[in-house]
């Protein structure tokens, strides 16, 4: 079951990488966090650990529910969903997740002299996280960063999963929180910023430099 749970985050960061509208990159993100939420709540059932339990639900109201509903309601509000400013083509998008794939593989491996599932989530997890930092680097508009933001979120919480079996539960509800008023502040500049220059580019935002 965990295996399957790892494939779904696998495919849908490999989504997110080639996405080139907003709606399929919210929607990528939501199966990532589904994912997320399941291997919670599989962990939580095995340890019988209330605070996993709170945990998980806060991964499924945050992550699946709210979070991909406040980004596509100001993608539909400043008419943002078609273009994510690709800075790279789709299929270059995915090339380099691949490599990245490996690498994190690789890496994985310096780390956990065994193989098994163990070496599997935090090969996953590292690639999460540097898929996250490869949408805040080469998708050039606002949205598409804040989304990157929260799967590098993603991939650290997965990464402290495979590690010591998660963050105490003070720390978890914390991060989930500073995500969740992250995302609402960024949400929220990036509709001002649309209203006043009529685009979120960034790349287009850096000339007003001086």
């Amino acid at each position: 079951m965990q295996t399957l749970i790892l494939f779904l985050i696998l495919i849908s960061t490999y989504l997110m990488t080639s996405a080139k509208r907003v709606p399929a990159l919210v929607r990528s993100f939501q199966y990532q966090s589904f994912g997320l939420f399941l291997a919670t709540l599989i962990e939580a059932a095995r340890e019988g650990s209330p605070g996993l339990y709170a945990i998980a639900a806060l991964v499924f109201i945050l992550k699946v529910s709210l979070i991909p509903r406040v980004l596509l309601a100001v993608a539909r509000k400043i008419k943002a969903n078609e273009d994510l400013g690709l800075l790279i083509n789709p299929q270059l998008s995915l090339f380099m997740a691949l490599t990245l794939t490996y690498v994190s593989w690789i890496f994985a491996g310096q780390l956990v002299s065994s193989g098994g599932e163990g070496k599997t989530m935090l090969a996953i997890a590292f690639f999460v996280v540097l898929a996250g930092l490869f949408l805040m680097i080469f998708r050039m508009t606002a949205l598409a960063q804040v989304i990157g933001l929260c799967v590098m979120e993603n991939g650290l919480f997965l990464l402290a999963a495979s590690i010591s079996g998660g963050m105490p539960f003070f720390v978890e509800i914390a991060i989930f929180f500073d995500v969740l008023v992250s995302v609402l502040i960024m949400g929220f500049f990036v509709y001002r910023i649309n209203r006043l220059f009529t685009h979120i580019d960034v790349d287009k935002l850096t000339r007003l430099k001086g």
